[in-house]
C-alpha cells in the first residue's frame, strides 16, 4: 500500500475534514473503491501527494522571494541575489528575444512558471519524492492557467472584437471555416503543454526507477543526470511556448 507523505498527512489531519466538506458542497463526491470518478475524492484525505508536493514548492518560492527581497543590496550582493539576478537575466532575455517591446509586463508570470515548472521536475531526483509534474492533474493545471493567462491579455490588448478577429483568419471569405478551425488549435494548446510535460516526465520518473531497480550502484548516476536534464529542458520548452502564445495574443498592441 502506498505511504502518503509527512505533509501530506499534515495538510489532511488539519485540514482535510473541512476540505472535504467543501467539495462536498460544491458538487464533488466521495469516491466509490473500484469505480473511476473524476469528480471523486477520498473523504478520509482529500489532499494526494501531487498537491502537497505542489503546495511546498510554491511555498518554497515564496520564500525564496522573500529573502531575495529582504535580503537586497546594492553593494555586497548575497549568494542568493546572485541566483535572482541570473534567472531574471536569463528569462528577461528570453522574453526579449521572443515577446519584444513591452515584454517586463509578461515577465514575473513566465518567470513563475519556468520556476514551479523547473523545482517540481527536479524533485525526483529526491529519495522518497515523486515528480508532481508525472501527474496529468499538475501539467494540466498549470496548462489551464497559462491559457487563461494569455487570452485575457489577448483581450485586454485588443479588446473583444479585434481578439476575435484573430481567430478569423486574413481572408473574410473563409473566416466561418477558419473560426472553428482556430478555436480547436487554442483548445488544443491545453492538451499539447500538458501531456508534453507529462509524457516526458513520468518516462523520466519511470526510466530512473527501473535502472536503480536493476542496477542500484553506479550507472543510475547517469540517468539522474539526464532526468536533471530533461527536468531543465521541459521548463525551458513550456516557457517558450507561454512566451510564444503571449506574442501571438497581444501581437496588433506591439506592432509585429
Amino acid at each position: 500500500m502506498h505511504e502518503s507523505l509527512a505533509f501530506t498527512n499534515f495538510l489532511n489531519h488539519v485540514f482535510g475534514g473541512a476540505v472535504s466538506s467543501l467539495l462536498q458542497k460544491i458538487g464533488f463526491h466521495a469516491a466509490v473503491p473500484g469505480v473511476p470518478s473524476p469528480l471523486g475524492f477520498n473523504p478520509a484525505a482529500p489532499f494526494t501527494d501531487a498537491f502537497a508536493l505542489e503546495l511546498a514548492v510554491v511555498l518554497v518560492l515564496i520564500a525564496f522571494f522573500v529573502i531575495v527581497r529582504l535580503t537586497l543590496d546594492v553593494e555586497n550582493p548575497n549568494p542568493v541575489q546572485f541566483t535572482a539576478e541570473g534567472i531574471h537575466d536569463f528569462v528577461g532575455g528570453q522574453a526579449d528575444q521572443i515577446i519584444g517591446h513591452g515584454y517586463e509586463r509578461f515577465q514575473p508570470f513566465v518567470t513563475c512558471i519556468f520556476l514551479f515548472v523547473l523545482v517540481c521536475n527536479m524533485l525526483g531526483l529526491y529519495p522518497g519524492f515523486e515528480t508532481p509534474t508525472a501527474f496529468p492533474k499538475v501539467p494540466l493545471g498549470i496548462a489551464i492557467l497559462t491559457f487563461i493567462y494569455y487570452n485575457y491579455h489577448g483581450l485586454r490588448a485588443q479588446g473583444p472584437v479585434g481578439y476575435t478577429k484573430h481567430f478569423l483568419g486574413p481572408i473574410w471569405w473563409i473566416s466561418w471555416l477558419m473560426f472553428p478551425i482556430e478555436v480547436i488549435s487554442h483548445l488544443a494548446r491545453v492538451m499539447s503543454l500538458t501531456i508534453r510535460l507529462f509524457a516526458n516526465m513520468f518516462a523520466s520518473d519511470l526510466l530512473t526507477l527501473v535502472f536503480f531497480s536493476l542496477i542500484p550502484i553506479g550507472l543510475p548516476i547517469v540517468f539522474l543526470g539526464l532526468h536533471a536534464f530533461v527536468a531543465f529542458i521541459q521548463a525551458y520548452v513550456f516557457m517558450l511556448l507561454a512566451m510564444i502564445y503571449l506574442t501571438i495574443a497581444v501581437t496588433h498592441e506591439e506592432g509585429h
